[in-house]
């Protein structure tokens, strides 16, 4: 069976994406009842919540085991990936989410554990960059840069992901959009278990995202988005990292720098700029607040449905453009990337000055 699948290619990603869908469709209804049944809603209470009634929030769940199943499964071990590393991060940060999910968990133990993730994952598992095709002038790493880095990159996706997850739809979109457009990019580059491992994340995404697009019946949690941030992580490393490993030394796409970093640039430019903004405001960067491009376009009067899809058509446009503009190099396209998103945030910010001067004219008009 296996033998069949692997000579044909389509139908093996297919079936792929079929399994883990429908595990996960089969799953959160049976999470759902228990949910219900045991009370365990989201917090309402809290200042960013954006509904007012209660909502399970263990859609993690199934989305880990849609994910997990389906790799042991269908996704061979070969030298590409270290599955068993991998699978091994990806039960840890499961127990951490939904420990946090239940309960709660103190920020400073969650970063301990995200650490050790990582350690594993980068150390051990030696999932790491070594070179940089001379972005910005870098290229080959010494060891500890290298490991330093790709421990801070894994940190920063796997928390992106996490932040993004304030709207329905939102994180898991974006992590279809991201795993779906690395499974693509690797069969292009013919590293097919990387692109089936990229599937059954995306399918397991897939099958979670038909109960959570507005109205929302459940949410992914800190299960969901942390697991989701941490196999994106290492989507995007590992396609920067086999690029450089053509037998002849020479990258498989020279701009693969750039297209991961157009992959995952939402999540990551909204959290370094809220980030910037409360240390620039002086307050802790840690402290949640709602100041993130969705809230600001909530703000400006869009639904949870169409923010999610105006992200996710302006993080599609800039994978093309990436790919359109390839000849321009990756330094210039990296920070060709960050201008546009920072224009997109200046239009945000134009925007909402504009809605609150016409409200201020109003109250004024009648006071």
């Amino acid at each position: 069976m296996m033998d069949f699948l692997h000579n044909y290619t389509f139908i093996y990603y297919i079936f792929i994406i079929a399994v883990s869908l429908l595990i996960t469709s089969f799953a959160i209804p049976s999470i759902l009842h228990v949910a219900r049944f045991r009370h365990l809603y989201d917090d309402l209470g809290h200042f960013r919540k954006e509904h007012d009634h209660g909502i399970p929030r263990l859609g993690g769940v199934a989305i880990f085991v849609g994910f997990t199943i389906t790799s042991l499964l269908f996704c061979m071990t070969d030298k590409s990936l270290p599955i068993n590393y991998l699978l091994t991060a990806c039960i840890i940060l499961f127990a951490m989410g939904i420990k946090d999910d239940l309960s709660g968990v103190n920020s400073n133990t969650k970063f301990v554990i995200q650490f050790v993730v990582c350690a594993i994952l980068v150390i051990l598992g030696d999932i790491r960059l070594t070179g940089m095709y001379g972005v910005f002038g870098i290229y080959e790493m010494p060891y500890v840069v290298s490991a330093g880095l790709s421990i801070l990159i894994i940190l920063l996706v796997v928390n992106a992901f996490n932040l993004i997850d304030g709207i329905d739809g939102l994180a898991a979109t974006t992590g279809i959009t991201a795993n779906g457009a690395f499974a693509i990019l690797f069969i292009y580059i013919k590293q097919y278990e990387l692109a089936a491992v990229s599937f059954a994340m995306a399918g397991s995404i897939l099958g979670f995202l038909r109960f959570n697009i507005t109205p929302a019946k459940i949410f992914m949690g800190d299960t969901g988005s942390l697991l989701i941030g941490l196999i994106s992580a290492v989507m995007a490393l590992k396609f920067i990292q086999v690029n450089m490993l053509t037998p002849n030394k020479l990258p498989g796409i020279y701009e693969a720098p750039a297209l991961a970093v157009a992959i995952l640039i939402g999540p990551i430019f909204d959290t370094i700029r809220v980030f910037v903004v409360r240390i620039a405001n002086g307050g802790s960067p840690f402290v949640a607040d709602r100041n993130h491009i969705h809230h600001r376009m909530l703000k400006l009067g869009f639904s949870h449905l169409q923010t999610t899809l105006i992200l996710t058509a302006a993080n599609i446009l800039t994978i093309f453009m990436v790919l359109l503009l390839k000849e321009y190099g990756n330094t210039v396209l990296i920070i060709l990337i960050v201008l546009m998103s920072m224009a997109f945030n200046w239009l945000i910010t134009f925007f909402l000055r504009s809605k609150e001067r016409e409200s201020l004219a109003l109250r004024n008009l009648f006071v």
